[in-house]
């Protein structure tokens, strides 16, 4: 490279699919918009924010919440 190029000469450039289709929104499936990626709008990018902030894509475990201290089956409390 050379010396004088800069930070700010670099673009992001999606790769085309190989199928030719453009992608979809993951929330009311529409053609995405380039500006918010990978949705079609600013409203599906704020519902997908106000599923995250609730907790809606939390995966499931067995394990306690922080800061609780469930005992193992035969463990006696501390």
């Amino acid at each position: 490279m050379d010396d004088d190029s800069s930070d700010s000469d670099a673009r992001v450039v999606p790769l085309p699919r190989k199928d030719g289709a453009r992608r979809r929104c993951p929330i009311c499936s529409a053609a995405t918009v380039h500006r918010y990626q990978p949705f079609c709008s600013k409203r599906c990018a704020d519902v997908d924010l106000g599923r995250w902030l609730k907790g809606n894509y939390s995966i499931p475990t067995d394990e306690a919440p922080d800061g609780e201290f469930v005992p193992e089956p035969g463990e006696e409390e501390r």
